[in-house]
């Protein structure tokens, strides 16, 4: 006997119109954007940006019925050249008289060649493109194809849109079954929605896996305790070469730039739990130059002491000293000095010719040094009050250029105050 194939629950609840569908009110709500273009009839090229499970299919689908077109899909990790052309051959058949929607899926995985091949076809009009994609398109997809389309960003659906696609799939699965006696325990909805990580797909996946019985069986406890068991980090959405894992590393710092300790250690937590100790501890490194730099110029010492523990410990332990440098960093004054004038001093040098070291400051420790003048008047600074003496240091292209500015903070301005005295004392103006 043939088995029955057996369709997925989220395909059996496929939301069939715009009001059905959960998530993208920013899209999809009365007056917005696509919702008013979809509503238009005229449907452009476009891309669908975003997570899995944030309905960019299911959207697609319910295009494609709303136009009369006939949709063909196509996945991006799988198709050919060949199926491509496959689709093209349709073109002027008699099904497709209202025209053809090609859901592409994954689109980033085409080649150049493939995508060339689907231009002249969406830029006539014989097939309109509807691509999606997890990745950033901008990044990821060619600009021939971006140019001809419009993209949308499909945002992770919030929790409490999502617990009402899991009552409705507990339902669903309820009248599907009526002999069956199901009794769902207390915070599982809202458990399985808090840990989906905005994918709604993975919602009803969970409902699905919890709702299955043994043959026969006339009554099921759904528990709290078994959806954990199947929902474990399961809320941890992460690519370390996608925009998830860099939008992480962008709040990371950020949050410690703002002095937020809470929200740094929120994203730092996210980093860890993922397993992702390089970017974390590279990326505080940085922001203990960046941010914090000379206002507290000991919190660079500090971190990398925290970031070579961690590294020596690993996880977990590592989170103890990963999290005293990102508390300390939050916390610590800031100043952006560093990063501001040697970016300066860079973008100074990328402008203008290099110019020739002055004579006196040349390496004058070898033999002959003298013969070139390399060296001879050259002041060497501890010999004079203060250790400091003024001549000129910088090319003569580069005289009188000025990079630093000393930051606001108690450690910076006691610098200034210092030297300030020092350099007016000397007759040095600088």
């Amino acid at each position: 006997m043939d088995s029955v194939k057996k369709i997925p629950l989220a395909v059996k609840m496929r939301p069939e119109t715009i009001n059905q569908m959960v998530g993208q009110k920013h899209l999809l709500g009365k007056g917005m954007p696509l919702r008013t273009i979809i509503e238009s009839g005229n449907i452009p090229n476009m891309i669908f940006y975003g997570r899995c499970g944030t309905g960019k299919t299911t959207l697609a689908y319910i295009i494609a019925s709303r136009a009369e077109k006939t949709l063909y899909k196509l996945n991006a990790t799988t198709a050919s050249t060949a199926d491509i052309k496959d689709i093209i051959s349709e073109i002027d058949s008699l099904q497709n008289e209202k025209g053809i929607i090609l859901y592409l899926d994954e689109i980033q995985f085409f080649n150049k060649k493939q995508q060339q091949l689907l231009l002249q076809f969406i830029e006539n009009g014989d097939i309109t493109l509807i691509a999606s994609t997890t990745e950033n398109p901008y990044f990821y997809i060619y600009n021939a194809i971006l140019s001809r389309s419009t993209v949308f960003e499909f945002r992770p659906v919030e929790k409490k849109e999502i617990e009402k696609v899991v009552r409705r799939a507990f339902d669903f699965v309820m009248r599907e079954n009526p002999d069956v006696s199901y009794e769902i325990e207390n915070g599982v909805i809202s458990h399985i929605a808090a840990t989906c990580g905005g994918d709604v797909r993975k919602a009803i996946n969970t409902v699905e896996l919890l709702t299955n019985r043994k043959v026969g069986q006339k009554s099921l406890k759904i528990t709290l305790e078994t959806a954990r068991n199947l929902s474990q980090k399961s809320n941890m959405t992460y690519d370390r070469d996608g925009d998830g894992h860099y939008d992480i590393l962008s709040a990371l710092q950020k949050s410690i730039r703002g002095s937020d300790e809470n929200a740094a250690l929120h994203y730092a937590a996210r980093l860890m739990e993922a397993g992702d100790l390089p970017s974390l501890c590279r990326r505080l490194l940085v922001i203990a130059a960046e941010d914090v730099g000379l206002a507290y110029p000991q919190a660079a010492a500090i971190t990398k002491a925290c970031v070579d523990s961690a590294i020596q410990l690993g996880l977990p332990e590592a989170r103890l000293p990963l999290a005293e440098a990102v508390l300390l960093l939050a916390t610590a004054p800031k100043s952006n000095s560093v990063i501001n004038s040697i970016d300066k001093a860079i973008s100074d040098l990328k402008d203008k010719e290099a110019g020739e070291i002055p004579e006196y400051l040349k390496d004058s420790h070898y033999s002959g040094a003298e013969k070139l003048g390399h060296g001879l008047t050259y002041k060497y600074p501890h010999n004079f009050p203060n250790h400091y003496v003024c001549q000129e240091y910088l090319p003569e292209t580069f005289r009188g250029a000025k990079y630093y500015e000393f930051g606001d903070n108690k450690t910076e301005q006691a610098a200034k105050k210092y030297w300030e005295e020092i350099k007016k004392n000397t007759g040095d103006k600088k």
